[in-house]
């Protein structure tokens, strides 16, 4: 390989690398390294491909030359370089076939939150299938639908989890609830940070005093109030698509803000 095609070679792969980092979210993909000497191994093969043989080589170099009112045209692209348009191409195809990579959930995660690292989260109507404190006097239930994303929450996220409840029964029938889904035991969360409060303006008192990134909550007011002291919030609602400020997001569910 000549110091040329060396260093040709080397610009390529540096292109595909930067490409990776900005389609991938390459610090998040342990296995990134993989990928990236797979692409290498592709472009290296093609490359090869693309490069005159030597025995052709040769041939070029003890050619007689055609006369000139022949008409031929004998011009010979030079054997030691590539064609130019080959690296362009490449590099489109390969840009094009990584854009239908999917993302794994860690990432959706980090690039929503935009490495927001502290996150606080109501439990009724977002991670809970009840939607009011009275409905936890009855039972309490994780929904299926946001375990996943809630156990991956708590691996990339300092997490908190909060909720106003009616009384301690109740803030152990949550807490039971949260266990048996494995909250506790395949994510990150602790019981610590699983608060409860008996009034809504409780629950504010305690996103202030966190001083989270994101807060999420169903609750217009409280999403309204928090506005001038959190960076990001997420209010949730099936019904209400009107945006409380520029730095309040709003969703009909958790999951589908994430695009779950």
């Amino acid at each position: 390989m000549d110091d040329y095609f060396k260093d040709d070679f080397s610009q390529l792969i540096k292109r595909i690398g930067a490409k990776l980092s900005e389609l991938l979210n390459i610090q998040d993909l342990p296995s990134v390294w993989g990928l990236g000497v797979l692409v290498a191994a592709v472009i290296f093969t093609c490359r090869l491909l693309w490069a005159p043989s030597g025995p052709q080589r040769r041939q070029h170099k003890v050619q007689t030359p055609t006369p000139r009112n022949s008409g031929v045209n004998n011009s010979q692209p030079n054997a030691s370089h590539l064609p130019s348009g080959n690296e362009d191409s490449t590099l489109t195809v390969i840009n094009e076939a990584l854009q239908h990579v999917k993302p794994t959930l860690g990432q959706i995660v980090r690039q929503r939150f935009t490495d927001g690292r502290k996150v606080t989260c109501r439990l009724l109507g977002i991670i809970l299938d009840e939607s009011t404190p009275e409905e936890l006097q009855n039972k309490a239930t994780v929904k299926s639908s946001v375990l996943e994303l809630l156990l991956e929450m708590t691996k990339l996220c300092d997490l908190y989890l909060m909720e106003t409840v009616l009384d301690d029964e109740i803030e152990k029938r949550v807490l039971t609830a949260l266990e048996n889904a494995g909250i506790f035991t395949s994510g990150g969360l602790v019981k610590d940070k699983v608060l409860f409060c008996s009034t809504e303006i409780g629950r504010t008192s305690f996103v202030r005093q966190l001083e989270p990134d994101w807060h999420i909550d169903s609750n217009r007011e409280i999403n309204s109030q928090l506005a001038r002291f959190i960076k990001c919030q997420l209010h949730i609602s099936p019904t209400e698509t009107e945006r409380i400020a520029s730095n309040v997001f709003s969703s009909s569910s958790l999951e589908q803000f994430f695009g779950i």
